[in-house]
């Protein structure tokens, strides 16, 4: 069997049933064949079955009904030789965490960044710490350049609770960048503006401070 003709015949199977949820135990139970395939064949960089690859080939809708499951208490551990396995596979293109120059590269990211995604889901806080790190600087780029998220500027600890939240909580096999930007962009609706003190006004002769009112022991109010 070879990847293209058992993701036709998943495909098929999916047409058939019609699941309104699926994931690889409702693949085994109603095709030993497909699921062994994919068990012995289509792995992660640390020896998982690729889920996530073989979900990327279903028609959207199909996508849609994953659902993976994954325990909401795993245990907690650091192992950097998970991630080194993975920017390994990808070191001549490390470069595209940051500055995609095609649709190309635009895969690569995404698929990097959903490699370590399901590392850090099982536990490994070393993976989680390392896409906190590369994507605190798209956040950072996304706050100055996209009004819909700018009032999360001056936040940036809780950008990071942010982003590890949605490390913990995605599941769809799509983008996880869309989806940390909408988590990002709903959450900042009601994020009040953060303003620095020193910042010039009235044509820079004053800064806000100038006008912050103290009381008698020296308190601002």
């Amino acid at each position: 069997m070879e990847f293209n003709y058992a993701i036709q015949k998943l495909k098929e199977l999916l047409r058939e049933k019609k699941p309104d949820k699926f994931n690889g135990l409702w693949i085994k139970i109603n095709s030993v064949s497909i699921y062994n395939y994919f068990c012995e064949n289509i792995k992660t960089e640390n020896g998982d079955v690729d889920w996530d690859k073989i979900t990327s080939y279903l028609e959207r809708r199909f996508q849609r009904r994953w659902i993976e499951v994954i325990p909401k208490h795993n245990d907690v551990y650091e192992n950097r030789a998970e991630v080194d396995l993975v920017l390994a596979k990808y070191s001549d293109k490390l470069y595209t965490f940051l500055v995609p120059m095609d649709e190309d590269d635009k895969r690569i990211q995404h698929l990097m960044i959903i490699s370590l995604v399901r590392i850090g889901q099982k536990g490994n806080v070393t993976a989680q710490h390392e896409l906190i790190k590369w994507i605190k600087y798209i956040t950072d780029d996304w706050i100055d350049k996209y009004s819909e998220i700018k009032r999360w500027k001056g936040y940036s600890d809780e950008v990071e609770i942010t982003i590890k939240n949605c490390v913990r909580l995605y599941r769809y096999t799509g983008s996880f960048l869309n989806y940390l930007f909408r988590t990002l962009e709903y959450s900042a609706r009601g994020k009040p503006p953060v303003f620095s003190l020193d910042k010039p006004i009235l044509n820079g002769k004053r800064t806000r401070i100038d006008y912050v009112l103290t009381n008698s022991l020296g308190e601002m109010v």
